[in-house]
């Protein structure tokens, strides 16, 4: 099972879409096995966008990201990363194909309603910023019989 974390952004939450966000990835059979809404400090965008912080554009992304609650997610699943970046699309909601989220609720560049992240490594870090171990509750679902086959575990 691999681990990701996901941040419905702002403007996910300020839109009401956090219920529909959070189903499509148990829909999809994976489990959700942390969770907190949460306001992002200055101090801890920068620590999450550590990368960017020195870019043009940062401030405005931090104004963003810092102007309202967000709901921080653990996902894990089998390749966990790799079908929650499908699952969100691309980065812009105007390029994003139909059926992803942010292709059916994003309309942005900037204010794309998910955050995922890109590869195991990232999610490692990313995941140490967002959650202490013993707030991630791992579980088996009495329904994963039905969701793969006993040889895909």
């Amino acid at each position: 099972m691999e681990r990701t974390l996901v941040l419905l952004k702002p403007d996910c939450v300020q839109r009401r879409l956090i219920g529909r966000v959070l189903a499509r990835f148990e829909d999809k059979g994976l489990n959700l096995v942390a969770m907190k809404l949460m306001r992002v400090t200055p101090e801890l965008a920068k620590r999450h966008y550590a990368e960017h912080v020195h870019k043009a554009w940062y401030p405005h992304l931090e104004a963003f990201i810092t102007g309202g609650p967000l709901v921080a997610a653990v996902v894990e699943g089998p390749q966990a990363v790799r079908v929650v970046r499908d699952m969100v699309g691309a980065t812009n909601g105007l390029d994003a194909a139909p059926g992803s989220i942010r292709g059916d609720f994003g309309s942005s560049q900037q204010m794309n309603l998910v955050h995922a992240s890109d590869g195991p490594e990232s999610a490692a870090r990313e995941l140490a910023i967002f959650f202490q171990e013993d707030e991630i509750h791992a579980y088996r679902p009495t329904i994963q019989p039905w969701l793969r086959a006993p040889d895909e575990d």
